[in-house]
């Protein structure tokens, strides 16, 4: 597959897997993805997809590095406090694979820019921490026929699925959760919390659900949503169905276009 005797080396634990071997190596190679937040879930899911040869990696994230975020954004360290998190990100994840083509945004996912942003990747991973992104990033996924792995962590608890909306009986976020709760009724940052390791667990889950997609390997996470319930050290999964009555992939949408939520606080 005219891999370089580095890349043998470096990639020789997966290449030696009879479901990948040389010409999945070289699929994940060409794989572009684009990854939403470079915070507790991006950071763990960025570091496996980077280390494990992905071609190209979009990250958007337009926070700084904060002391509050070290104890689960690992892609971060204490010398990377008030630096730009998309720049953290950037330097850690090529100095593990030099070989990524690594393009960053210092900037908020918004309406006006998420359908350039996402025009130029094959798979979208979410790994917001906000109800009105991942909306924003669902619907964005449905007009553009993306793939989109969305994760969430939530105190001791994670969800994790596999949405393809734009095809046939799939169904996409909004099935599940019709629209984000009032802001008023979520729970404030200093109230809510996050065990730090949990995001680890939810976002090498989300990097796994990528490489199979990437790879076309073993079953996709269409249809089918994932509770991990930490303290109980337990996972749970829930078939998921297409709403027929859904506001944005139905046959009758009442959305048609992109739509912004009011901010709601981070965790």
């Amino acid at each position: 597959m005219n891999f370089t005797e580095e890349e043998i080396q470096r990639y020789s634990r997966q290449i030696i897997l009879p479901e990948i071997g040389g010409k999945g190596q070289k699929k994940i190679g060409n794989a572009r993805l684009f990854l939403v937040g470079a915070g507790g879930l991006g950071s763990p899911a960025a570091l496996y997809l980077v280390a494990g040869g992905l071609g190209k990696l979009g990250l958007i994230d337009s926070d700084t590095v904060d002391l509050s975020n070290l104890q689960r954004q690992v892609l971060h360290t204490t010398k990377n406090v008030n630096q730009p998190k998309v720049e953290s990100a950037k330097s850690r994840l090529k100095a593990i694979n030099p070989d990524c083509n690594i393009e960053t945004y210092q900037e908020k996912l918004s309406a006006s820019n998420i359908m350039t942003l996402l025009s130029d990747y094959d798979l979208i991973l979410d790994g917001s921490d906000n109800f009105p992104t991942r909306f924003l990033v669902n619907d964005a996924c449905f007009f553009l026929k993306k793939p989109l792995i969305s994760a969430s962590i939530f105190r001791f608890e994670g969800q994790l699925t596999t949405i393809k909306a734009y095809m046939d009986h799939h169904p996409c976020y909004r099935c599940l959760f019709p629209e984000p709760p009032p802001a008023d009724l979520v729970t404030s940052c200093q109230e809510a919390g996050v065990l730090g390791a949990l995001a680890g667990t939810l976002g090498v889950l989300q990097a796994t659900e990528a490489f199979k997609e990437i790879l076309g390997i073993g079953s996709s996470l269409t249809d089918r949503l994932i509770l991990y319930d930490a303290l109980e050290m337990r996972f749970r999964e829930v078939k998921t169905h297409k709403d027929p009555n859904c506001p944005l992939c139905s046959p009758h949408p009442k959305i048609t276009k992109l739509m912004e939520y009011e901010a709601t606080c981070r965790i």
